[in-house]
């Protein structure tokens, strides 16, 4: 069936439709709902079919950009994204900025609930302007109508509830319509880095006039789109040139309602005003102390017979993983003492 789907009748069986949340405890004793995360168990035809939708449709549809939507600054949910990536290209474009400016802002913007705030009938506007063909945004539309979920708990199921908003959590389509969803006009002169909700705007220092104007469009662009800007959460940090570091202009205040800092973990890792990976490897260092127990429990994997090669698999997958993680981002900002503190 999924081969010939373009033949097909665009229509999703309503069976796909329905969707069962479980309560799953994020601590040993919870007491409290924010102590539940809630899993959300969807069709597996339907998330064979929705993976083969993206794959086949709008993978390549992002690759051509419609006048209205950008889509070649968001680094998640594509087949060449990553955190890596997001990382390099957001500190290649402020040593870039800096190498003509004295100093350059960074904003990290806070989205709430940015994944349950999905409206339909927006994420369907956007999807309108993708090239595909007309079936496959009929069976998409047709995906996102009429959708129900209900919660099951200790034995009891709640009756069916109508989804209006939000991705679908546990769907296969979610991921790639919230990259659509998020999709917005490129700025002028200055840039944004994504990696889904995580957002960060760029401005050099011949810019930063306009710093209250374009945080200003991203909350009137989020409110458009259903999405609240939290500015308490959201952080500023100002990146300054080695070379007229002391010589420059002090930059302007902060942003309205956003607090500035002199050290920001973006995407995992910790960067610092001056762009040295210092701040990083003190935290890498802090980190390898929580990764004794797992030490402890590969001597006890050892003891009961597990082999050689699995241990150092699950060696590599947590403390190897956890000390190279993004390394190819932020390892060329290490200073002599920084490399020998790794040794």
């Amino acid at each position: 069936m999924i081969a010939h789907f373009p033949t097909k009748l665009s229509v999703v069986p309503r069976q796909w439709k329905y969707a069962t949340i479980t309560p799953v405890p994020k601590i040993t004793k919870p007491t409290q709902c924010s102590d539940f995360r809630p899993i959300s168990v969807t069709s597996v035809l339907s998330r064979l079919t929705e993976r083969y939708i993206v794959r086949t449709f709008i993978y390549p549809a992002l690759l051509y950009l419609p006048p209205a939507l950008n889509f070649s600054d968001q680094f998640a949910f594509r087949p060449s994204g990553s955190t890596t990536a997001a990382l390099v290209a957001l500190l290649h474009t402020v040593g870039d900025m800096l190498s003509t400016n004295s100093f350059v802002f960074v904003i990290a913007l806070d989205f709430s609930k940015a994944f349950g705030s999905v409206r339909h009938s927006t994420l369907m506007d956007k999807m309108a302007q993708l090239a595909m063909p007309d079936q496959v945004y009929n069976w998409i539309r047709d995906f996102f109508y009429e959708r129900y979920h209900c919660a099951k708990f200790a034995g009891d199921v709640s009756p069916l509830v109508d989804i209006t908003a939000s991705v679908v959590q546990g769907s296969g389509l979610g991921p790639a319509a919230y990259v659509v969803t998020a999709a917005r006009p490129k700025c002028t002169g200055n840039s944004i880095v994504k990696f889904a909700d995580d957002t960060y705007l760029i401005i050099p220092a011949a810019n930063s006039h306009t710093r209250e104007d374009e945080v200003s469009h991203v909350e009137t662009w989020a409110a458009s789109n259903n999405l609240h800007l939290n500015c308490t959460e959201s952080h500023e940090i100002v990146f300054w040139s080695r070379r007229l570091r002391g010589k420059a202009d002090q930059p302007a205040p902060p942003c309205s309602g956003i607090e500035r800092v002199d050290k920001q973990t973006i995407l995992g890792v910790v960067v610092n005003s001056k762009l040295t990976a210092t701040d990083h490897i003190s935290y890498l260092l802090d980190s390898c102390s929580s990764l004794l127990h797992v030490l402890a429990a590969l001597r006890v994997l050892r003891t009961h017979g597990l082999p050689s090669q699995s241990l150092k698999d699950v060696f590599h997958a947590t403390v190897i993983g956890k000390l190279t993680y993004c390394a190819p981002a932020w390892h060329g900002f290490c200073l002599a003492s920084d490399y020998s503190r790794l040794l």
